[in-house]
């Protein structure tokens, strides 16, 4: 299962979900969705402006959580 960590990937940068909101332009309920990783399923366009808004790969922001669970258990 895939899980976002875009509120990881701010937070090292020093930003709230507020400002990366505003600087990668999508609306505030989308931004709350995928803050908290309280979604089904993500827009992939959507994705890409917050990636660009953190300067780094849409890749960037999705972890595989059974990967890092494999490697707590190693």
């Amino acid at each position: 299962m895939a899980k976002l960590v875009i509120k990881e990937v701010a937070e090292k940068q020093g930003l709230n979900q507020s400002q990366l909101q505003i600087k990668a332009g999508v609306t505030p309920a989308l931004m709350n969705r995928y803050w908290r990783d309280k979604t089904e399923s993500v827009t992939l366009s959507e994705l890409a402006k917050i990636a660009r808004a953190l300067g780094v790969r849409t890749g960037d922001l999705i972890a595989d959580e059974e990967a890092e669970k494999e490697e707590v258990q190693v």
